[in-house]
């Protein structure tokens, strides 16, 4: 899976810029997501009186509204964006607003001060309505304005945009030599490839209150084998199965 994100202040261009790629990944027959992240603290799509509400209100978490053109999963906290993305199998997933994850950005902004404000490692393309203030690059990174040619942007992103990284802090891994971050800034500028990462096979994973913890492959090793030699010894187990161990 492949997931980016478009950034940027309030009325920067943002929603364009996402609707201009799902729009063009989906004409060149790849599968689409999208993920918005909303800034408004008291945002909820549920209300107290509705059914669900009253539903949350005993303790039901998560509650589904199921309906004849839509199904709403409501959650009673926060997701990170790894637990949202289990919710999600398409090619490409477009994120807006989302900057807590280490992923590849464009940035939408609508002056040049504001690009100034929110630089930050991991952007690959420059758009919005400052692409009408600049030249073709700025900063080294091009700038496309993705109201006159929507399709090279999509070609940038085609180019630019790879499988998902982990996201772990430096302690825990740095065996690439760049840190999680640090392996997307290199990608994106063709200082190094995404199998770079150590951490391909992801057939463990651990998470703590639903963040995942990077491991290097030796002590993936001895997880997974600890795990496989208990569990292995009860009924119902088979080579290949998937095995999930939830502890409170």
């Amino acid at each position: 899976m492949k997931v980016f994100s478009v950034y940027g202040y309030t009325q920067s261009g943002k929603t364009t810029v996402v609707e201009a790629m799902v729009r063009e990944l989906t004409e060149r027959e790849f599968s689409v997501g999208s993920i918005k992240e909303i800034h408004y603290e008291d945002f909820k799509l549920d209300t107290p009186t509705s059914n669900t509400g009253r539903h949350r209100s005993q303790g039901a978490n998560p509650v589904t509204a199921r309906g004849y053109t839509e199904t709403d999963i409501m959650y009673d906290s926060q997701l990170t964006l790894p637990q949202i993305l289990e919710h999600y199998h398409q090619e490409f997933v477009v994120c807006e607003g989302v900057t807590d994850y280490n992923l590849p950005k464009i940035i939408a902004a609508k002056t040049i001060n504001e690009l100034e404000e929110r630089w930050e490692p991991g952007i690959f393309a420059i758009s919005g309505r400052v692409a009408e203030l600049l030249d073709e690059t700025y900063r080294d990174v091009p700038v496309i304005n993705v109201i006159k040619d929507p399709k090279k942007l999509c070609d940038l992103v085609l180019d630019k945009v790879f499988d998902l990284l982990p996201d772990v802090d430096d302690k825990c891994c740095f065996l690439c030599g760049y840190g999680c971050r640090g392996l997307t800034e290199q990608i994106i500028h063709g200082k190094a490839k995404r199998n770079d990462c150590i951490q391909t096979t992801f057939s463990t994973k651990l998470s703590i209150d639903g963040r995942e913890i990077g491991m290097v492959p030796f002590v993936e090793e001895i997880l997974r084998n600890t795990c496989l030699g208990v569990v292995s010894t009860l009924d119902g187990y088979h080579e290949g199965c998937k095995i999930e161990i939830k502890l409170h």
